[in-house]
């Protein structure tokens, strides 16, 4: 059965192309909910008109899948609570100028 930290890992190598970080240091991710084989992801995107939103999508189907014992990936986009700079980790919000 796959772990929510092998999850969490998995997502690490989603990147937003537009920003060039994954999204995990970018508060993008919000939560993986682990069900024996199955996970929901529930993540969000900077804006709702993100034109990456499609593919980061499709990467976090496909990263996920990867992880040993996922049988299902199902993502929830969501808006609530919006996502905000805030929500970055400190390194991201250093490398991307923000806060500094």
């Amino acid at each position: 059965m796959p772990t929510q930290e092998q999850v969490i890992e998995a997502l690490r190598g989603v990147e937003d192309p537009e920003l060039g970080m994954d999204i995990v240091e970018l508060g993008l991710f919000y939560e993986a909910e682990v069900d024996e084989a199955n996970v929901k992801v529930i993540y969000s995107l900077t804006s709702m008109g993100c034109p990456a939103g499609p593919l980061i999508q499709q990467r976090i189907v496909e990263a996920v899948k990867a992880v040993d014992g996922v049988a299902d990936v199902e993502t929830d986009l969501t808006w609530d609570p919006p996502w905000s700079p805030e929500k970055m980790s400190d390194d991201a919000k250093f490398i991307l100028g923000f806060g500094y």
